[in-house]
């Protein structure tokens, strides 16, 4: 399909400058332009590709001041960003959705299957499952027994979802994923370790979305909660009993121990580790490989282990590379200062 640069002004809410009758029919990052295309500028650092890109159409911040002419259709918006973010989501719900059942797919008898669903082959579907109307389940999918999905949810292949586990609306479960696995809970004995039964659940409110690979283990008693709107990267580990803020976003290979609370509208790093029972306040922002042994007040931004504020921690290491240098003055004034001593 093609749209015109006045047709996407209206969809954004931006204002034309150039030819409002431009055409556009793919995306393309800014530096790999075709004609055709739309592209977006955000990041200053890009913007000289803007005087040679080849796409049709570019969307720009407002504030953005130009230099010289540009060969492109500009759309200005309030924000770049945020205006293809709704773009790519118009055009990914345009994408026609896989229907039906396949016959390769295995359903229990006790299951309730909603309206509109897709259940792709070697699909399992447990024991008085409960599927929402107009899921996606992709092929090699487990939902265990009496898990409950809600509606519009989409799971990709290989997510394993175990039993009691209850998911939300909208919920977005990519590649590998795996939601109620146990609690790593062991008891040290005389002959090595007692496993302690993980009996609880997980619960995932509306609109979160959870990465490939990702792991969250359902509790030893009660639920591990992940609440409405928080987005999770591949690789993450969210362990026993915790608790995920709404709207908390968190990057790849981050992981939380068991019994911790985190607040709502937090932002963490790649890498970032949180100790056990700790209590992360609301908006606070932790740096990539972040190492966090105890509790955060609310407001924070914050980087390094022990965190700390980014300018302290930023002194710091400039002083942890002079270290060696500093300890070899060191101790050449210990040498001086004995031989002082020996002389009086």
């Amino acid at each position: 399909m093609e749209f015109t640069a006045q047709q996407i002004a209206q969809v954004v809410q931006g204002r034309v400058e150039g030819d409002e009758n431009a055409t556009v029919n793919t995306f393309a990052k800014i530096e790999e332009g075709t004609p055709g295309a739309i592209s977006f500028l955000s990041n200053p650092k890009y913007t000289h590709y803007i005087y040679s890109t080849e796409s049709s159409v570019v969307l720009v911040d407002e504030s953005v001041e130009l230099e010289k002419p540009v060969k492109a259709t500009l759309i200005r918006v309030k924000s770049a960003y945020e205006s293809v973010a709704k773009l790519l989501q118009i055009y990914e719900a345009s994408k026609p959705k896989k229907a039906g059942i396949d016959s390769l797919a295995f359903i229990s008898p006790t299951a309730k299957i909603g309206k509109d669903v897709y259940i792709g082959a070697f699909s399992y579907i447990g024991d008085n499952a409960n599927i929402g109307d107009g899921c996606q389940i992709y092929p090699n999918t487990v939902v265990g027994d009496n898990v409950t999905l809600g509606s519009e949810c989409l799971l990709y292949p290989h997510v394993t979802i175990y039993q009691g586990c209850k998911i939300g609306n909208r919920v977005t479960l990519h590649a590998g994923s795996v939601i109620g696995s146990d609690g790593f809970g062991f008891a040290p004995n005389t002959d090595g370790y007692s496993k302690i039964p993980q009996i609880g659940i997980v619960i995932i409110d509306d609109e979160v979305e959870i990465g490939a690979n990702t792991c969250i283990d359902r509790s030893t008693m009660g639920a591990t909660r992940i609440k409405k709107g928080v987005k999770l990267d591949n690789l993450v580990q969210i362990a026993h009993n915790t608790e995920i803020g709404e709207n908390t976003v968190m990057s790849a290979q981050v992981g939380v121990a068991g019994s911790t609370k985190v607040g709502d509208w937090c932002m963490f790093g790649g890498q970032v580790g949180i100790a056990g029972h700790a209590k992360i306040g609301n908006k606070v922002f932790l740096g990539a490989q972040s190492g966090v042994p105890g509790n955060i007040k609310d407001d924070c931004t914050l980087i390094g282990t022990p965190p700390m504020a980014p300018k302290a921690y930023f002194k710091s290491q400039a002083i942890f590379r002079k270290l060696p240098e500093m300890y070899k003055q060191l101790s050449t004034l210990q040498k001086e200062l004995e031989e002082l001593k020996g002389k009086l």
